[in-house]
C-alpha cells in the first residue's frame, strides 16, 4: 500500500505541482479505503468513485484510488464541492467523505512553520487527523450501479441525429432510440448562422420527433 507522501508525489507529477485541494483529495481517496476494506490504488475496478467538483481535488483523489475517467471507474458530477461518494461495486457499499467544517480552522494550528495560509493549508491538511479532517456518511446511490457501470460493447444510433450512444446512454420514447440531446436533454445548443441546413439547433430535435412519429 502506497504511503500518503508516495501518493503527494504521484498527484503532484500528474498536476504539475502540488496544492492544498490534491491533499485532501489523496486523504479522501485514502480514507475511503479504510472505510471499505479496500487496497488503493487499486489495479482493477471494483472501486467506482464520483467526485463533486473537477480541478486538483480531483486528481488528488484518482492518484490515492486509480480511478481515472479514461478507466471509468471516476465520474464528475460538479456540485462545487470538494467531496466525493466511493462505492464497492462488489459489495454495494458506499459511503460519501468531505472535509469537516472546522478543517479550514484547524490547519494552521498543524502547519506552525508555516509562512502564509496557503502553507498551513498545505501542510496542515497533510497532519490533521483523519476524524478531524473529514466527515464520513453512509450513502446510497440513486440509480443501479450497473446503470453507472453499463454493459461492455453496447452501442446504438440515434433515431433523430444518427449520432452513436455507447455505454446504454440512450433514452426511448415513442417507440424511438434518441441520444440525450435529441430527447432534449442536452447541455449545449447547435449555433448556425441560417445558413447551415445539415444540421439542427437542438431545440428544433423535439420538433423532428413528433414529425417522425406523424
Amino acid at each position: 500500500m502506497s504511503t500518503l507522501s508516495d501518493l503527494l508525489e504521484v498527484s503532484a507529477a500528474h498536476h504539475r505541482h502540488l496544492c492544498p485541494r490534491q491533499v485532501l483529495g489523496v486523504r479522501m481517496g485514502l480514507l475511503a479505503g479504510e472505510w471499505l476494506n479496500l487496497p488503493l490504488p487499486q489495479e482493477k475496478k471494483r472501486l467506482l468513485t464520483i467526485v463533486e467538483t473537477d480541478g486538483c481535488f480531483a486528481d488528488g483523489v484518482s492518484a490515492a484510488t486509480n480511478c481515472w475517467v479514461g478507466r471509468r471507474t471516476l465520474r464528475v458530477v460538479d456540485y462545487g464541492k470538494v467531496a466525493a461518494v466511493f462505492v464497492d461495486t462488489h459489495t454495494g457499499q458506499t459511503i460519501r467523505i468531505y472535509p469537516s467544517p472546522q478543517a479550514r480552522e484547524l490547519a494552521p494550528a498543524y502547519a506552525p512553520e508555516a509562512k502564509n495560509r496557503w502553507e498551513g493549508y498545505l501542510w496542515g491538511y497533510q497532519r490533521i487527523p483523519a476524524d478531524l479532517l473529514f466527515v464520513v456518511q453512509q450513502a446510497q446511490l440513486k440509480v443501479p450501479v450497473s446503470h453507472l457501470i453499463s454493459r461492455a460493447g453496447a452501442r446504438v444510433t440515434c433515431g433523430v441525429c444518427g449520432e452513436e450512444v455507447i455505454n446504454e446512454r440512450e433514452v426511448y420514447r415513442q417507440g424511438l432510440v434518441l441520444c440525450q440531446s435529441c430527447a432534449g436533454e442536452s447541455y449545449y445548443g447547435i449555433a448556425t448562422d441560417g445558413n447551415d441546413h445539415t444540421s439542427l439547433p437542438v431545440w428544433h430535435h423535439d420538433r423532428a420527433v413528433q414529425g417522425k412519429n406523424k
